[in-house]
């Protein structure tokens, strides 16, 4: 069986407000010849589908487009679930019709598929996590956590779990917990594989990924997959690498598109894995194109950033511009810029104190939010925020990241 992993498609995203649909596009109808080309009998897509649980309209378009194509009539298996950034509900939504052309859509842990015809395929057997498929007369048992939140993974594990156990258990231990129960599915006779949408330990992110993870608990080990999978297919990081301790067996796919200007310095891929039952599996690497690169060009002075827009106007490819000054940008400088050279996402200053010494206005790695927060607003108002005033900042802040992990 040959089998076609990615993920993270972020299908709406946009960069500092700028739409990234056309290259999007581009990268589908790719992707829709590369699946042909290499002859994948089964595409998995590890979640995050798109970029918000509520995706533009043409968004959902070329999804349901892409899906449709990559079935060749059912010719082939399409397994979908859920990330972080998907509304499971909505992403499954057309599950009913989409089984017509082989495509298995699943929200959430508890999600069942129904069994029967898929296209020209079977599900010969499913439930809470798992499926088993035939394909071409081969045999594929299919572990399947999308994207388990502390609220879902303790629904999924209600029955198998008593209180104290949940209580006492670690977010870790609890999903390999999950992963041992549902690894008895796996055959000697059939294909083992697992797909997930979470972070592993180890992992290198890429910049673009939203945080699931409060305080480290939402972090797993290798430790945790299936040891009897032949191939685990992840999601949620977006640099395509192996998952350390898992003995080559688990990987992260990647987004299709460079989604931040962290990203620019490694390729974008996705992995053709061929199996057979009770064997190793190999891997092969599809590298992706770049349709329109993110560039950050650093300048030694404002004339040089405005003579670079100048030179290269006609270049497709974003740009975030660094600049070192002695002083702040004068509006008509910034319009000079912005005028000869489309697609400017960032004017950043760099202002050189005594000594040559450079003061990047862009820089807060190194401080945490309240300490620039109080910076700010001393800033503006020459006094100390009082406390109650932080306080309820960083409440709110903790009430918006609470619901994006749910």
């Amino acid at each position: 069986m040959r089998i076609l992993h990615t993920s993270d498609w972020h299908l709406g995203k946009s960069l500092e407000g700028a739409s990234r649909m056309d290259e999007q596009e581009a990268f589908l109808n790719d992707f829709i010849e590369i699946v042909k080309e290499k002859n994948a009998d089964m595409v998995i897509i590890a979640g995050d589908v798109y970029d918000t649980a509520n995706p533009p309209a043409r968004a959902e378009k070329m999804f349901y487009d892409t899906l449709k194509k990559l079935s060749s009539n059912g010719e082939r298996i399409t397994l979908v679930i859920a990330g972080n950034h998907d509304n499971p509900e909505r992403l499954v939504a057309a599950g009913p019709l989409a089984r017509d052309h082989g495509i298995i859509m699943l929200g959430t842990p508890k999600s069942v598929a129904d069994t029967g015809e898929y296209g020209k395929h079977k599900v010969v057997d499913s439930g809470e996590g798992y499926v088993e498929v035939e394909i071409n007369g081969e045999r594929a048992v299919v572990l399947t956590v999308p994207y388990p939140s502390e609220k879902r993974l303790n629904e999924v594990l209600y029955d198998a779990m008593d209180e104290e156990e949940q209580r006492v258990k670690t977010y870790g231990e609890r999903i390999k917990s999950l992963f041992d129960t549902l690894s008895q599915k796996y055959r000697e006779d059939t294909i083992n594989i697992a797909v997930s949408h979470l972070f592993a330990m180890g992992s290198e992110e890429a910049g673009s990924e939203r945080n699931i993870r409060l305080g480290g608990s939402f972090i797993v080990d290798g430790g945790c997959f299936p040891e009897k999978a032949q191939y685990i297919a992840l999601g949620h990081i977006h640099k395509p690498q192996l998952v350390p301790g898992t003995n080559k067996k688990a990987r992260y796919a990647g987004s299709p598109i460079h989604y931040s200007k962290k990203e620019i310095n490694f390729d974008k891929k996705a992995f053709i894995i061929d199996i057979k039952a009770n064997e190793e599996c190999t891997v092969e690497e599809v590298k992706f194109k770049v349709y329109k690169p993110i560039e950050v060009w650093k300048c030694e002075s404002i004339e040089e950033a405005i003579d670079m827009c100048e030179e290269n106007k006609d270049k497709n490819c974003w740009v975030y511009l660094e600049i070192k000054t002695d002083r702040y940008l004068r509006e008509d400088e910034i319009k000079a810029m912005k005028s000869k050279k489309m697609d400017i996402l960032e004017i950043s200053p760099i202002i050189m104190g005594e000594n040559a010494e450079e003061i990047d206005l862009n820089s807060f790695s190194e401080k945490t939010f309240d300490e620039i927060f109080r910076e700010f607003y001393i800033k503006e108002r020459q006094v100390e925020p009082q406390q109650e005033l932080m306080e309820l900042l960083l409440g709110i802040l903790n009430e918006e990241d609470d619901y994006e992990a749910d």
